[in-house]
């Protein structure tokens, strides 16, 4: 008879992280509890009660000691139970689960309807209800699902044993019922893996054999699984639940097993059914496939299975687990483990040691990421591209960039091509790069910002001249003030606007009208593209003062006004930036004077009439006599008669 052991099979890696635990805690403490049986398996919590462990299901019966949570996890009521009472906490809540419970509790003060695909008397399933007050619904099955129902916007997660066909299935029929739906899938990645190597070894064989608890959920879906595909399945706990007599009559025997199972209950199986002590062996080193040879120096895939904010520990398929200790994940010296990476995530890892003197593999994800960022960046400086990088430090004359995971410098003077004063203003930014300095023996890596900048202003250069055309609009920004007009950026190159034509009025400096830094709309006036030189017009993008002066204006009526300039024969107002009119030196006063300035002064501010608009030629008539009131001089007397003499002896 053949046997075939699939590939993943036994404790996960949260079940064994609890037996490990639990064993070390009752073997230097005194009083140790388990809330619930540490897990679903009876010849294992059996062993474990010989070896001193209780196991409880009422918090209230217990008041000192060490209570372990196991790795199903607890409500939160309870959890602030415990912690309420001078009782020591082991919590071996499985990382899968915990995180679980924190989507929960997350989403379900974010307003969310909580969905749980799994097994409602699930201890699992139970705590995890218990962080969203207990309001989840449940769904094993689409029985459980009532259609009416609607909601409004809801949350689904699974039990971290659940079968991914159902997950999928149970997910879709209640999302229809929903507005908003946000669906997580949480089966954790050693149930997968366990399910998948179950299906490829029931395709294979004649019969199948699933090892684990009857109340073991991940091993009731194993068995669901594999009575999808082989028919001929056989659910035991231990060997002495094996019928021989049945087996005797397959070619071809699978055997899998549920997380909750330990090894030596696996080994007593294989060792029964294939009967032969050389297969025996060969069926251990599948149960030992941990054991592979690795070397220091390799570079080999792990997936990240415990996480704190100094520490990764990444399981890559050894007999040990590997540790990357915060100072080989990144040349980021910023990073935030917790924040980067997930439970689960699959990345490459260096082999800086099989055994630091207390059993751990000591691993680099940096050693990776330097191998291949040297290689990537050799290929982009031969080629002398561009290469995005993240400013991560500011030191002294420059800045520290991150480099597809490597570290560079950037001096301050390549920066930009503009000075910059603050360094630290650039901390966080992603920047495009070009590099100026390779050295990988050195480990030395230099570039700059400045050159690319310069490269982009002549590309915008470029594009400017290639476009540009005589009274075309466009926009820039103000530069450069002098007194004879402004300096405007359109794009890579200065353009000068006289102060002439800044406004249709007079202007005395080019302060008057514009800033340094505006965005202003100008006009191309004139440009000499082998002098590099353009002519630009701010005012043309204004309206003239004299379109449509009728509308704005009529003769007769009286308006202020700005003396802008005196000449003999009269003074000119400006009613208007660009519209101004004569006020001939006989329309300034009813007095006789010899030049205007004798009742003006250059910027008074003064009533005028208009007494002439002369649109074809842009002329104003203008007249500050005509407002002013003429003084009448009456004379009233009780005699209808009054002579010269009477008048002038009346005022005697």
């Amino acid at each position: 008879m053949k046997v075939i052991l699939a590939k993943n099979s036994g404790f996960c890696f949260g079940v064994e992280r609890a037996m490990d635990s639990t064993l070390d805690a009752i073997n230097i403490k005194k009083n140790v509890s388990s809330l619930g049986p540490l897990i679903h398996n009876k010849q294992v919590t059996d062993d474990l009660k010989k070896k001193g462990l209780n196991t409880i299901s009422d918090i209230d019966t217990i008041n000192n000691g060490t209570i372990i949570i196991r790795s199903h996890g607890i409500s939160k009521d309870i959890h602030e139970k415990l912690s309420s009472r001078n009782i020591e906490i082991l919590d071996l809540t499985c990382p899968f689960v915990r995180k679980i419970q924190k989507k929960v509790q997350k989403f379900y003060n974010k307003g969310y309807n909580i969905i749980i695909i799994g097994d409602p008397n699930h201890p699992e399933v139970i705590g995890i209800n218990g962080w969203c007050e207990n309001s989840a619904d449940i769904f094993n099955s689409k029985d459980d699902i009532d259609n009416s129902k609607k909601y409004d916007k809801i949350c689904i997660v699974a039990q971290t044993t659940m079968n991914y066909e159902k997950f999928k299935l149970l997910s879709d029929i209640v999302s229809k019922n929903a507005e908003e739906v946000l669906i997580y899938n949480t089966i954790c990645n050693a149930t997968k893996l366990r399910q998948t190597s179950c299906r490829e070894v029931a395709s294979d064989v004649d019969a199948m054999i699933v090892i684990g608890g009857y109340h073991s959920s991940n091993t009731q879906k194993l068995v669901e699984i594999s009575k999808e595909i082989c028919k001929d399945t056989y659910h035991i706990e231990t060997v002495d639940d094996l019928n021989l007599e049945k087996l005797k009559k397959y070619n071809v025997v699978g055997i899998t097993a549920g997380a909750s199972t330990p090894d030596w209950i696996i080994k007593e199986v294989v060792n029964r059914v294939s009967n032969i002590d050389n297969e025996m062996n060969k069926m251990m080193e599948e149960i030992e496939k941990t054991l592979v040879d690795f070397k220091k120096g390799d570079i080999v895939e792990g997936n990240i299975i415990s996480i704190n904010k100094d520490e990764l520990m990444v399981n890559i398929g050894y007999k040990s687990d590997g540790i990357i200790k915060r100072n080989e994940v990144s040349n980021d010296n910023n990073i935030d483990l917790e924040k980067e990476f997930n439970l689960g995530d699959e990345i490459e890892v260096y082999i800086l040691k099989l055994d630091d003197g207390e059993g751990n593999v000591l691993l680099s994800k940096k050693r990776v990421e330097d191998i291949k960022g040297w290689e990537e960046l050799l290929d982009i400086f031969e080629s002398e591209e561009l290469v995005k990088g993240n400013i991560v430090e500011v030191v002294k004359g420059g800045v520290i960039v991150l480099v597809k995971g490597i570290r560079g410098f950037i001096p301050a003077s390549h920066m930009s091509t503009n000075y910059v004063e603050d360094l630290n203003a650039y901390l966080g930014k992603e920047l495009s790069l070009k590099i100026i300095e390779f050295n990988k023996s050195k480990k030395k890596l230099v570039l700059s910002r400045k050159n690319v900048e310069l490269k982009e202003i002549q590309e915008e250069k470029e594009e400017l001249w290639n476009s540009i055309e005589k009274d075309m609009k466009i926009e820039g920004e103000v530069k450069r003030l002098t007194n004879f007009g402004a300096f405007v950026d359109i794009g890579g190159v200065d353009g000068l606007v006289h102060i002439s034509e800044l406004s249709w009025g007079r202007t005395n400096h080019p302060s008057e009208i514009v800033n340094v830094g505006d965005k202003v709309e100008v006009v191309v006036l004139d440009f000499d593209k082998a002098k590099e030189r353009i002519s630009l017009g701010y005012k043309q993008t204004k309206d003239h003062p004299w379109n449509n002066i009728k509308e704005k204006y009529n003769i007769g009526d009286i308006v202020e006004g700005k003396v802008v300039k005196l000449v003999d024969f009269g003074a000119f107002v400006e009613l208007l930036p660009g519209l101004d009119g004569l006020v001939h030196i006989s329309e300034i006063s009813e007095e006789h004077i010899a030049k205007p300035s004798e009742k003006l002064s250059k910027g008074e501010v003064v009533k005028v009439k208009i007494l002439d608009i002369d649109e074809e030629n842009n002329r104003l008539s203008l007249s500050i006599k005509e407002t002013q009131e003429k003084e009448e001089i009456s004379y009233q007397t009780e005699d209808s008669e009054l002579s010269i003499g009477d008048m002038v002896n009346k005022d005697n």
